[in-house]
């Protein structure tokens, strides 16, 4: 009874623009005038010494401003930035970079209400621009409450293009996570994605699966969502460069985390 309760609050109240999930969208914008802080934190980590990248890391921030332009259009202008380190187990020197990755202009469209349809319906459109990269990406967003639980469906594109040498790098994914109150400020769910590399667009290049838990804790004008991402299966379809049958170590890691951070404003 306390978590149904909560879970209509959530719905209806000051909680409304909380995210349950990382990696997946859910189709609920912004009410019209309402502004928010978000913090997001990326930490990817572990790949394969025999591709030349040993106790690998990355970290990646976002820092995002949201505004709700109506109550079904939400845009979004994010800075990127990233740090990256991992030990060459040959020359055994150690790579660390810092960089700018960008800004992000996040713009997404409410076509199906789920208050109002059988299931919520959004498209998502993020440009990005760095100086020496661009990138668009492409969503379309799915998601309902079904009671206690709640879900959202996403199929992701995105195009890179390397600015210096004209080159190109295509990206599919799809993610999936589900949720529900366990109290009156936890949630907790499971979360998946299946990320894949298309370089050129000239072959399919790897396939990463990821699965793990994800919890959501909310108080009356912050949130915080964090997902835990394990690899469980990966391919890489050109061969075996990384010399393991069961994951793909060679773009992509043995464990993703992310916590989002959100602030009303």
């Amino acid at each position: 009874m306390i978590a149904m309760l909560t879970w209509t609050m959530n719905v209806t109240g000051a909680w409304a623009t909380e995210r349950y999930f990382t990696y997946s969208y859910e189709p609920e914008t912004m009410p019209a005038g309402a502004a928010e802080f978000e913090q997001t934190i990326t930490l990817r980590a572990g790949r394969d010494a025999e591709v030349g990248q040993e106790n690998f890391n990355r970290w990646e921030f976002r820092e995002e401003f949201e505004y709700g332009a109506t109550d079904r259009y939400t845009v979004a202008l994010y800075l990127n930035t990233l740090a990256e380190n991992y030990r060459d187990p040959v020359t055994l020197e150690t790579h660390s970079e810092f960089k700018f990755d960008g800004l992000s202009l996040e713009n997404r469209c409410l076509l199906l209400n789920p208050a109002e349809h059988a299931v919520g319906l959004t498209l998502y459109l993020e440009p990005r621009y760095s100086g020496d990269e661009a990138e668009l990406e492409q969503r379309i967003i799915l998601g309902q409450r079904c009671g206690d639980w709640k879900w959202a469906l996403n199929l992701a594109h995105a195009t890179e293009w390397n600015l210096n040498d004209d080159g190109e790098e295509g990206e599919v994914e799809l993610s999936f996570g589900i949720t529900r109150p366990v109290s009156k400020r936890w949630s907790l769910g499971i979360e998946a994605r299946d990320h894949n590399e298309l370089p050129e667009y000239e072959l399919w290049e790897n396939t990463a699966v990821f699965v793990g838990p994800v919890v959501t804790y909310t108080q009356e004008n912050w949130w915080a969502t964090l997902t835990v991402l394990p690899q469980v299966y990966g391919n890489n379809f050109q061969g075996n460069p990384d010399g393991n049958h069961a994951f793909d170590l060679e773009g992509h890691e043995r464990v993703n985390v992310r916590l989002i951070f959100g602030i009303e404003l």
